[in-house]
C-alpha cells in the first residue's frame, strides 16, 4: 500500500517522464526512441497508480488518504451505525490477518475490519 506522499512523488515522475518523452519524440531522430520508451515507462506508472488501491477499503476511506486498518481494512475507528456485524470472515492471504465483514442492509455496501 502506498502513502499518499508516495503516489504523489510517482505521479510526478511519471508525468515528467511522460512529457519529456513526447519531447523527445516531437525532436525525432535517435531521440525518438528513447522518448517512445519514457512515454511508455510513463502511461505504465500512471496507470498502475489509477489501478492500485488499497484492499478492503471503501471508497470514502480510500479518499480521505486515512491510513489503512490492520489487515488493509477500514482505519481503526468506529464504523458507522448502519453498518452491521455479519458471521463472514476470511483470513487476508497477504498479512494472515482474520478480516470481518459489515454489510449496511439497506444498500448492501460492505466494509471490512480486522477481527479483534
Amino acid at each position: 500500500m502506498l502513502t499518499a506522499g508516495t503516489r504523489l512523488a510517482i505521479a510526478v515522475v511519471a508525468t515528467l517522464m511522460l512529457l519529456g518523452g513526447l519531447g523527445a519524440i516531437a525532436i525525432g531522430g535517435s531521440f525518438g526512441v528513447s522518448g517512445l520508451w519514457l512515454v511508455i515507462a510513463g502511461v505504465v506508472a500512471l496507470v498502475a497508480l489509477a489501478v492500485e488501491r488499497n484492499r478492503y477499503r471503501s471508497e470514502a476511506a480510500e479518499t480521505s488518504f486515512e491510513a489503512a486498518g490492520p489487515g488493509g481494512g477500514e482505519p481503526t475507528r468506529e464504523l458507522e451505525p448502519r453498518f452491521q456485524s455479519t458471521a463472514e470472515t476470511f483470513v487476508d492471504p497477504t498479512t494472515n490477518t482474520t478480516m470481518r465483514v459489515f454489510v449496511d442492509g439497506r444498500t448492501g455496501e460492505r466494509r471490512y475490519v480486522a477481527d479483534a
